[in-house]
């Protein structure tokens, strides 16, 4: 075997990236308040960016920089205070601002109880009071409901047994494990042995005192039945609470696929009977759980408000600049970075973060610019979602919008991504309008999210008593000039959280 090396010429061509580009590309795919935090990270990080003050421009912030360094001036020059000195007035307003400006700090120091009674002056501490109006961090369920097992009067080994099924409590309130599990998992807790009888004891201990009820329940049913024991007390109108009970625990299954012929058959209750303890249920909950610790949803903020201008009948845009504040770069750096007399190595540190801070704007008013003219041509393209609604959607490609503009298919995908739009019909998802879709009969082009909405007005004018099965739903479709097949109307029905037709069903008393 040989082995031999050799050298050869080849010629190819690569594409790279520039981390500048790159940056510009994730500034342009970020939300207002992704940005926003973004914004607030370079004004820490960067020495050479500047923010402009609401209402400021850049003479007044020119005219503020100035007086400090002034200051600054004053303050580093030796104080010699003296009627006979040229600058003895000068000397005194100086020994006045220090006064001032040291006398908090002196009197905090050096007029607390170690050196004699502080005078009281009638004043709220600001300091202390911002402090005092911090939000706390909100405790856990787990810790929430561990706090309310230390005051249940039960057997030592029962509370030591509770707080390890707290710990098993899931987001929505219900054990997410089983007994045998638990035991499994736990067999060495010293001076206890677990079983299935003392864990069924501590349980049952565990939602008679943990609070809202239903809490700690084995799964959703059991918590119905906790919940229906607990209202029951309290029902002050004395509602017939046995009959919830026994459809929830007699006929549960029978329940959620809306059987309501067989449950009267079986049970031998009249329609009516079952229709008002179905009234009942509404009073139970799903998940009571969420009552301690509450879903956190961020707030959506719009990055585009659209308006409806009468005058000119047309819709127009205006990026929500509200929360992003102004910026532009020091002049003082700028001339630094400029300045031969500056040592080298501060020359070029400065001379990065004026260019950071350069890219930075530069990448922000990219974005907005591109933004706009994205939104621009989707107040041309789907003027009709914005005269009639949803119904009226119309498919729009990503490819065609970045061929009206002269863009990358890639950078319209990243100038809607996770963008919202504020509009006379509410807070809509930019990328909603970017979808594909279909051509009715009469030629007209619908998206896919009309044909959506289209099904759900169907499902919410049928006859209740009578509901329309998939293929009576693609029919009605198909009459309206919307031919889809019945598995497609499976998928959106799904999709919008529409139950089958049997489920839909309501029964006449």
């Amino acid at each position: 075997m040989r082995f031999d090396t050799v050298q050869h010429m080849k010629l190819g061509q690569q594409m790279k990236l520039a981390p500048r580009m790159i940056q510009s590309m994730e500034i342009l795919q970020m939300p207002l308040m992704a940005l926003q935090e973004r914004i607030d990270q370079e004004l820490e990080s960067n020495i050479a960016l500047e923010q402009l003050e609401p209402g400021m421009d850049e003479e007044q912030l020119d005219s503020e920089r100035k007086e400090e360094e002034r200051e600054d001036r004053m303050g580093e020059r030796e104080l010699v205070v003296g009627d006979d000195t040229p600058d003895g007035a000068e000397d005194f307003e100086r020994l006045s601002i220090m006064e001032s400006s040291y006398k908090e700090a002196f009197d905090n120091e050096y007029g607390s109880s170690r050196f004699g009674a502080a005078t009281p002056t009638g004043e709220r501490d600001k300091k202390m009071d911002a402090m005092a109006n911090v939000a706390a961090r909100g405790e856990s369920l787990t810790e929430q409901l561990q706090h309310q097992w230390t005051f249940a009067e039960v057997e030592p080994d029962h509370a030591q047994i509770g707080s390890l099924l707290i710990e098993y409590i899931n987001d929505d309130g219900l054990l997410s494990a089983d007994f045998e599990t638990i035991i499994d998992q736990n067999h060495n807790i010293p001076g206890i042995t677990p079983t299935l009888e003392l864990l069924g004891q501590t349980l049952a201990e565990l939602q008679k005192w943990l609070d809202p009820p239903g809490i700690a329940a084995r799964d959703l049913r059991e918590s119905f039945l906790n919940q229906v024991d607990h209202i029951e007390l309290e029902d002050e109108e004395e509602h017939d609470w046995d009959v919830v009970r026994q459809l929830i625990q007699d006929h549960y299954d029978d329940l959620l696929e809306n059987r309501l012929p067989k449950i009267a058959q079986d049970s031998g209750l009249s329609m009516q009977h079952i229709h008002d303890a179905m009234g009942l249920m509404h009073r139970l909950k799903l998940h009571p759980g969420r009552d301690l610790v509450p879903d956190d949803v961020p707030p959506i903020i719009p990055d585009v408000i659209v308006e409806y201008d009468e005058p000119s009948d047309e819709y127009v845009a205006g990026l929500s600049h509200g929360l992003l504040p102004m910026l532009r770069i020091s002049k003082q750096y700028e001339q630094m970075a400029k300045d031969k007399a500056v040592d080298k190595q501060t020359r070029e540190f400065v001379g990065n973060n004026v260019r950071n801070a350069q890219w930075l704007i530069e990448s922000i008013g990219q974005r907005n610019n591109t933004l706009l003219r994205v939104v621009n041509v989707v107040l041309t393209r789907q003027r009709e979602y914005f005269d009639h609604g949803p119904q009226h959607l119309k498919p729009l490609p990503m490819v065609d919008v970045a061929d009206q503009l002269g863009i990358h298919v890639g950078t319209v995908s990243r100038a809607v991504a996770d963008k919202w739009m504020q509009t006379p019909r509410g807070l809509v998802a930019l990328r909603k309008f970017f979808s594909g879709g279909t051509e009715t009969e009469s030629g007209e082009s619908m998206s896919w999210d009309a044909v959506k909405a289209r099904l759900r007005e169907i499902v919410e004018g049928e006859d209740k008593f009578k509901p329309l099965s998939d293929e009576a739903i693609a029919q009605a479709l198909k009459s309206l000039g919307i031919d889809i097949a019945r598995r497609t109307v499976v998928k959106y029905r799904q999709q919008l959280d529409i139950p089958p037709a049997r489920r839909r069903r309501q029964y006449k008393d």
